[in-house]
C-alpha cells in the first residue's frame, strides 16, 4: 500500500465532529406520543395476537388442561397431525414479478355460493366445553366475515339455534351415521328444513380413534371433578364460572353421556356404514352433498363417478387413524384426476393463511379451519374467533400480494413447491 493510500485510509476513519444542541420541547413532542392504554384486558390480549400460534398460547393459559387437550390433541402418537402441519411448513413459494397487486380478490364460489374468503369454519364437537359461547360465537363470526360455518353432529348447539345466530349467512351441516339411523335421518331433515345449503357426510369414523390425552386427563362428558381438575381450575376460575352458570350441555345425537369422548363415539357410531347409507342421505338432503374424510385417489374417483357434489380430503385432524395420509400431499393428484368433476376441500393442519393459499394453488376450492378457530374461541369467545379469521385473512392477502397474484383463480401449482420429507417406498419385487 502506498503512503498516499495509507493517508487516505486514515482520513476515512477520522471522526467527523457532530454538532449537538439541547432539545427543544416543541421538537420532542412528536417523538414522545404514547399509545393509548386499552383498559379492556381481553381486547389487549387479542390485539397483541399476530398469529394463530399466539392465540394458541393465550388459549392454553386460559382453558383447563382437559378441555384444552381435547381440542389440541390427536390420536395415539399424533403423527398424522404433526405430519400434516409439517407438510405446509415444507412449502416453497415461487412468486411472479412485475404484476399489479394493488388490490387482491380473496373471494370464491364454494359449493354453489359466495364466500368472502377461501376457507370455512369446520365442524367441531363439544364446542361449548372449550368456551361457553361455542357454536354461536363461530356461526355469528362466520356470518360477519362472509364465510360458511359448519355445525357438527356432535355440536353443543341445535341446528335451529345456529340458523338463528347466522340467519343471513351460509350454514353447513356435518353428519355422522349413527347406530340409530333415525337420529341421522332426523338431523339431515332438520338441516334441510333450516336452510343449511351443504351437508358433509363423514366417512372416516366407523369407530373412535385413540385420543390418549383424553384418557390420561380423565376427560369425560360431562366433565367430572378430581383433585387434578380442581388444582388445574384454581388459576382459571372464569372458565368454571362460565361453565356452571350457563345452560347445561345438550347433544342432539347422544342419548346418554358419562364417559370419555372415545367411549361415547364408540357407543354412537356404526362401523357398518356403507355406500347404501350415502344413497339414502342423498335422497333425504336436496342441496349440495359432500363426502368428508376421503384419503385415497381411488375413493375420490369412485365418488366422482357416483355424482356427489364434492369431497373433503381429510384425516379428521389427525384424530382418527394415526399415520394416515397427509391430505395436502394427496391433493395435487386428486385435483388432476377429479378436480373437473367435483369440488375439493381440504382440512387438517391449517394454521396460517399461507397454508390456505398453498392448498388453493394445488386445486382445493377451500379449506376448513378447526383448531385455528377454536384457539381463538378459547382465547376470547366471539371476539377471539373474529381475530382468528382476521389473522388468516391478513396472511392470505399478504401471501397473494407477495406471490403477485391478484385473484385466487390466478394461483397455479407452479406457485407452490411441496418439499418432500416422507418419500414412499414401494414393495420390493
Amino acid at each position: 500500500m502506498s503512503d498516499h493510500s495509507a493517508k487516505d485510509g486514515a482520513a476515512s476513519h477520522a471522526r467527523i465532529p457532530v454538532k449537538r444542541q439541547l432539545p427543544k420541547p416543541a421538537d420532542l413532542a412528536p417523538l414522545m406520543k404514547f399509545k393509548k392504554f386499552d383498559f379492556n384486558a381481553s381486547r389487549r390480549r387479542l390485539s397483541a395476537a399476530l398469529t394463530i400460534e399466539d392465540l394458541y398460547r393465550i388459549a392454553k393459559r386460559r382453558t383447563p388442561k382437559a378441555a384444552f387437550d381435547y381440542t389440541d390433541g390427536a390420536a395415539e402418537g399424533e403423527f398424522s397431525l404433526t405430519r400434516a402441519r409439517q407438510a405446509f411448513e415444507d412449502v416453497e413459494f415461487n412468486p411472479s414479478i412485475l404484476r399489479n397487486v394493488s388490490s387482491v380478490d380473496m373471494s370464491s364460489q364454494i359449493m354453489g355460493g359466495h364466500s368472502e374468503l377461501p376457507f370455512a369454519i369446520g365442524p367441531t364437537g363439544f364446542t361449548r366445553l372449550m368456551q361457553t359461547e361455542g357454536e354461536i360465537a363461530g356461526a355469528s363470526a362466520a356470518g360477519a366475515a362472509g364465510i360458511p360455518f359448519t355445525l357438527s353432529t356432535l355440536g353443543t348447539t341445535s341446528i335451529e339455534d345456529v340458523q338463528a345466530a347466522n340467519p343471513q349467512g351460509r350454514n353447513w351441516f356435518q353428519l355422522y351415521v349413527m347406530k340409530d339411523r333415525e337420529i341421522s335421518y332426523g338431523l339431515t331433515e332438520r338441516a334441510a328444513a333450516a336452510g343449511f345449503d351443504t351437508l358433509f357426510f363423514t366417512v372416516d369414523t366407523p369407530v373412535a380413534g385413540a385420543r390418549l390425552r383424553d384418557k390420561r386427563n380423565g376427560f369425560s362428558i360431562p366433565p367430572q371433578l378430581s383433585l387434578g381438575t380442581v388444582i388445574n381450575a384454581i388459576p382459571r376460575p372464569w372458565w368454571w364460572i362460565d361453565f356452571l352458570t350457563t345452560p347445561p350441555l345438550e347433544f342432539a345425537s347422544l342419548s346418554s353421556t358419562g364417559g370419555t369422548v372415545g367411549e361415547l363415539l364408540d357407543k354412537a357410531m356404526d362401523p357398518s356404514i356403507s355406500f347404501d347409507d350415502l344413497k339414502i342421505i342423498r335422497e333425504l338432503f336436496p342441496e349440495k352433498l359432500v363426502v368428508k374424510g376421503v384419503q385415497t385417489l381411488e375413493d375420490a374417483k369412485k365418488l366422482a363417478d357416483l355424482g356427489v357434489d364434492g369431497i373433503v380430503l381429510s384425516n379428521h385432524g389427525g384424530r382418527q387413524l394415526d399415520r394416515a395420509p397427509v391430505p395436502f400431499h394427496l391433493l395435487p393428484k386428486v385435483a388432476r384426476e377429479v378436480g373437473s368433476d367435483l369440488e375439493i376441500g381440504l382440512d387438517t393442519g391449517v394454521m396460517n393463511g399461507a397454508d390456505i393459499v398453498s392448498a388453493v394453488a394445488h386445486g382445493a376450492k377451500y379449506t376448513f379451519i378447526g383448531r385455528a378457530y377454536l384457539y381463538g374461541l378459547m382465547a376470547g369467545g366471539r371476539a377471539g374467533v373474529d381475530r382468528a379469521i382476521e389473522i388468516l385473512a391478513e396472511q392470505i392477502e399478504r401471501t397473494m400480494k407477495l406471490l403477485q397474484v391478484s385473484d385466487l383463480s390466478e394461483l397455479r401449482p407452479e406457485h407452490v413447491t411441496q418439499l418432500t420429507r416422507l418419500v414412499p417406498v414401494g414393495p420390493k419385487g
